[in-house]
């Protein structure tokens, strides 16, 4: 069992990759499952940058990005989906209501 191992950066040299910890923090309130594994990718990225895995902590930073994009995407999207559903329901249910049969 060999390990790629990348030696760390130089001192002088700053790695600066986005860890999306507030955005994935975000999107647990939109869709838990993928709101989980977009914060646990975003609090991989730190880490992975002080250990000198610059390819790794993009990678993880650009999955945190995605996970998180998704998780709100898909609850925004049930949202939508419930706000018309109530909408059609009450309409029909006003609808429904209104005949007169005398």
């Amino acid at each position: 069992m060999s390990q790629d191992w990348t030696p760390p950066p130089p001192s002088g040299t700053s790695a600066s990759v986005p860890n999306y910890l507030v955005l994935a923090i975000i999107s647990l309130f939109c869709c838990t499952p993928l709101g989980i594994v977009a914060v646990i990718f975003a609090a991989q990225v730190n880490g992975k940058v002080a250990a000198g895995d610059i390819a790794g902590a993009t990678d993880a930073s650009k999955k945190a990005k995605m996970f998180s994009y998704i998780s709100i995407g898909l609850g925004l999207a049930g949202i939508l989906c419930y706000v018309l559903f109530i909408l059609v329901m009450g309409i029909g249910m006003g609808i429904a209501g209104s005949t007169n049969n005398y």
